[in-house]
């Protein structure tokens, strides 16, 4: 088994990624030689997550990639052999044998509006294979409805404010950060930082500089070599500007950085302005660098605000880019402001009613943790086997089953989605 090696996080969805009972239910469903038996399982939520009135169902495209390419390897099986040693051989061969050629899978589409007790996801089959993969099953849908969910509802929040998930290193393993990424993207999101997302899924990346950038610079002679952008001494004019705005109180070692990081990125100078004073030092730097560059024809992108009152901070960086553009005949009304900081769905709406100026939302640990509510309870039953419907009946009402397979009907009026009807 030495030479199966797990190298990759993406490895982890195969046969073997379930619970250990589902295995040992599928040999009893074998010995007693019901496993071909037909039967239906449907997956669903009770309760619509954030206390709110719906969910996103999403993971519908990694369920069946995990279906079609279901097969047990002849490594995965000596394992088990060696979890089962009193299962007779023939169990294993056939497991050897196992695939999903048999198996219908009804799903809503990824991204859809969707409300508890809903059938998301139907897969008819022979028993023992459709109650083997419940696990992986659940696993792929659960947590990407959930952050769908969670980024569509920040998303509604900020009504024209654009949201970037800044989640990866927060998120909960490599993973949970994939997944993160990707289904905050169906849920509305604008972009993401995670690089590797965006190769794989083509979602836009973004990013400006961290604070370490800005603390590395010292003195002049760390931008000696890279403070020329179109033969203009950028340092210098930025100072000339600064002595005629009389802006004496800006942290120098900052203004390096700035004006090493301007003359990298002309066309999309964008820095985190909260190193050492935001106001007094990080925005009006960062002001004396986008004057230079704009007379050479370039259009500064922006500025991030990371801490403080970011309803305020944003309102008067908006005031001293017009105030300074004014002075100097530029319109730097494109500048944005990127907030950031712990940023939630309340934060959000706390943000909406102090009156903000800000137009991005940089959004991490709250968006990919779920912090709201951390798991959805997306369950998987069986309702019908050998077409007879199967209930589950509970002392608590809510979960008891609703027998047999079930449809869901979307109701439109005047092409707007009026009510569900299921049967």
């Amino acid at each position: 088994m030495e030479s199966e090696s797990v190298t990759r996080q993406e490895h982890y969805i195969n046969p073997l990624f379930t619970d250990f009972y589902q295995v040992t239910m599928t040999y009893a469903y074998w010995k007693a030689g019901r496993h071909n038996e037909r039967s239906s399982f449907e997956a669903f939520f009770r309760k619509c997550p954030f206390k709110g009135e719906f969910a996103i169902f999403a993971g519908l495209d990694e369920v069946i990639q995990f279906i079609r390419e279901f097969k047990f390897t002849r490594y995965q099986i000596d394992y088990l052999q060696t979890q089962l040693p009193h299962a007779e051989k023939e169990f294993f061969e056939w497991l050897g044998t196992l695939d999903t050629s048999e198996m219908i899978v009804k799903g809503i589409p990824d991204g859809t509006i969707v409300f508890g007790n809903q059938p998301l996801l139907s897969i008819e089959g022979p028993i023992a294979i459709v109650q083997l993969i419940e696990t992986p099953i659940l696993n792929l849908i659960n947590f990407a409805s959930l952050i769908c969910t969670n980024a569509a509802r920040m998303n509604i929040r900020s009504g024209d404010v654009k949201c970037i998930e800044f989640g990866l290193r927060r998120a909960q393993g490599p993973n949970g950060a994939m997944t993160a990424t990707k289904y905050s993207y169906v849920g509305g999101f604008d972009g993401t930082s995670n690089v590797y997302a965006g190769m794989l899924y083509g979602i836009p990346i973004a990013g400006t500089i961290a604070h370490s950038f800005i603390m590395s610079f010292e003195s002049e002679d760390d931008v000696k070599d890279h403070r020329t952008l179109n033969g203009v001494d950028v340092l210098l004019r930025a100072r000339e500007f600064r002595d005629e705005l009389m802006w004496t109180n800006t942290i120098d070692s900052e203004l390096f950085s700035f004006v090493s990081f301007g003359c990298s990125y002309p066309d999309n100078f964008l820095c985190l302005i909260d190193t050492f004073n935001t106001i007094e030092s990080g925005c009006k730097n960062f002001l004396l660098v986008a004057l230079v560059l704009a007379e050479l024809g370039y259009k500064p992108k922006g500025v991030r605000l990371d801490s403080g009152d970011l309803a305020q901070l944003s309102k008067d960086c908006k005031k001293l880019f017009t105030e300074t553009g004014a002075k100097y005949g530029f319109d730097l009304s494109q500048i944005t402001v990127t907030a950031s900081n712990d940023i939630n769905e309340a934060t959000i709406v706390q943000l909406n009613q102090a009156g903000h100026q800000i137009d991005v939302f940089g959004i991490g640990t709250n968006l990919v943790t779920c912090q709201a509510q951390p798991a959805l309870g997306m369950v998987y039953k069986l309702v019908q086997i050998e077409g007879k419907p199967r209930i589950k009946l509970s002392e608590d009402k809510e979960k008891v089953l609703i027998p047999g397979q079930k449809k869901v009907f979307r109701v439109f009026e005047n092409e707007v989605p009026s009510f569900d009807i299921m049967c």
